[in-house]
Parts: structure tokens; sequence; C-alpha cells
């Protein structure tokens, strides 16, 4: 008796040795991130630069990442959840965009290298840490398009209601804009536990932390939508089941002081279309720096257009919020 009770002792150490071992091997290789040495070793291979640098705001150490040198305009992107800089690097070593202007990226709080793991869950606060790389153009490489990704493209927006003198134009892709109009998974909010949390990729804790408040902050925006005076270009797959294609209809209502607004369905495409429908995405981004020119110029004519595709192969990834 004492023999087998001395195993199962031995063998439970073992599995909690195992799993510990397991979730450090997680945490490592879940992080969707590359360091600043592969970052400007990827731009190396295809014999371009990249620079990476760091900023202190609000407390925190952010990253950021910047390409090309046309000073015509600047483009910068912010990611997603979960994600990082490293998500748009093919965007950023882009032939044809590079021809058009300077690009950043930045690692938002909680990601990449930008404190992994320790989120900032205030939309408003995270524009506030974003901010510098915006403040420190002072509109010498200008336009300034901002490019968002999910939940990037509601601090994207966000950007323009509390900065409208500095951002330009938007490009939102797969956006997440109206307060719960979005897949929220039923363990969400037990991971939020401080038990569970434990056991989960800072990278997932951030992404999860963020989707508990989302909603809340989302409505936050709700008064300021009208504070939106750019152009801006909306792109969404038509099967995309992470955030309901109602959004489409929610920006539609709501970007009522923009003077050009677009909105895309992609048919066939869930969320990653900036994965997926790259070119399609670089096509849209280098349409708004002219859209942008012309707005500055003030001979930007008015136009809403909107293309609806309805969603296909309902079984595979589409969503029953149709706009």
């Amino acid at each position: 008796m004492k023999k087998t009770t001395g195993f199962m002792v031995k063998l439970v150490v073992a599995a909690c040795f195992l799993f510990i071992i397991f979730l450090l091997i997680a945490d490592r290789f879940v992080q969707f991130r590359m360091n600043d040495r592969e970052y400007k070793a990827y731009f190396s291979q295809k014999g371009l630069s990249a620079s990476v640098g760091y900023y202190q705001k609000l407390h925190r150490k952010i990253r950021y990442a910047a390409s090309g040198s046309d000073t015509s305009a600047t483009i910068l992107f912010i990611h997603g959840a979960p994600s990082s800089l490293s998500y748009y690097r093919d965007y950023m070593s882009d032939s044809a965009l590079l021809q058009k202007a300077t690009m950043f990226a930045v690692d938002r709080a909680g990601y990449g290298f930008s404190g992994l793991g320790k989120p900032e869950p205030s939309i408003e606060k995270q524009v506030q840490l974003i901010a510098p790389i915006v403040d420190s153009l002072n509109k010498v490489h200008h336009p300034l398009i901002v490019v968002g990704a999910s939940y990037g493209t509601a601090i994207a927006c966000r950007l323009a209601m509390d900065y409208p003198n500095l951002v330009d134009g938007l490009v939102l892709i797969a956006p997440a804009l109206a307060p719960g109009e979005e897949k929220v998974y039923w363990f969400t909010p037990a991971i939020e536990s401080p038990l569970l949390s434990w056991f989960i990729p800072r990278m997932l804790q951030s992404a999860n932390t963020e989707k508990i408040h989302h909603k809340e902050e989302l409505a936050k925006m709700l008064p300021y939508w009208s504070n939106i005076k750019v152009p801006v270009l909306y792109l969404q797959g038509a099967n995309d089941a992470l955030v309901y294609t109602t959004n489409a209809k929610f920006a539609q209502n709501h970007l009522t002081n923009v003077p050009y607004l677009n909105i895309e369905m992609i048919p066939g495409r869930g969320h990653l279309i900036a994965f997926s429908e790259k070119d399609k995405i670089e096509d849209a981004i280098v349409k708004m720096l002219d859209l942008a020119k012309l707005n500055i110029a003030g001979k930007l004519r008015r136009d809403s257009t909107i293309h609806i595709a309805q969603r296909e192969n309902a079984g595979e990834g589409g969503n029953d919020h149709k706009f």
C-alpha cells in the first residue's frame, strides 16, 4: 500500500512538473512577436532596412518600428488582439507602399515588447500611449493614414476622434466598432480569474482582458463618432465569425460626418482578411493616400458607397449577424 501511495505521489509531482514545463513552453511560443534582431533581419533578407525604437508614456515602455523614407505621407499600423507589430511586417516591407510613404507600427500595451501580459483595457489610454508617435510627426509626413485591424480599428477611430487635426484618413480592416457586436466565448470571463489566468500564455491574457472590457469601452466612444471627419475605407469578410458584420451598419449610421465612406464586404472571407486579401488591403491603403490628399486640398467629393456581399458557406465561418 505504501509503495502504491509513494508511486502515486511521484506520478502527481511528475505530472505537475511536466505541466509547468508545458506552460512555460506555451508562453514562450504563443507570443506572435519578433524581437528587434529578428524583425530587422526579416527586412534585411529582402534587401530593406527597418528601425525599432522605444519610448516611455504613462509609466509604460512602448515599442514601435519604422520603415521607408518617403516624406510625402505616413502610414501608422495598429494591430488587433492577440498580435504585435510583427503582424504588419509584410505591409511595411512592401515595395509599392515603401514608394509612397514612411510607415510605422506599434506594439500595443500588453503585446509584443510593450509589457507582454500587462494590457491596458481603456481604449482612451491606449490612444494616449500611441499618441507620441503621431505627435512626433507633427504633420511633417503629410498626410497621416491610420490602418487598424480588428480590435485595432477601435483604437484607430478613437485616435481620429481625439486627434482630429493629426489624422487624415482611416483604413479599417475587419472592424470591431459596435458595442457587443462580436463573439465572446463562454470561457472568457473564467480566464480572467487569478487562478486560471496563471495557466494562460501572457499574450492571450492580454487579449482576454481586452475582450472582457471591449463592450463598455466601445460604449464610451458613442458620443464622439461625429468627431471623425476624414475619409474612411471599411473592409470586412462577409463570413467573419469573430466580429459580426452588423458592425458595417453601425459604421454607416455613426460615421455621418466623414467626407467619404466606402464599406466593402468581401465574399467568402472570414476575419483574417489582412492575410487572405493582402493585395486588396494594400490597394485600399494606396487609395486612401489619394483620398486624404484630395480631402486636404478641399477637392474630395462627398460620397458614401456600400458594397454588400451576402454570406457564403454559412457552416464554414459565417455568422448570423448580417449587415
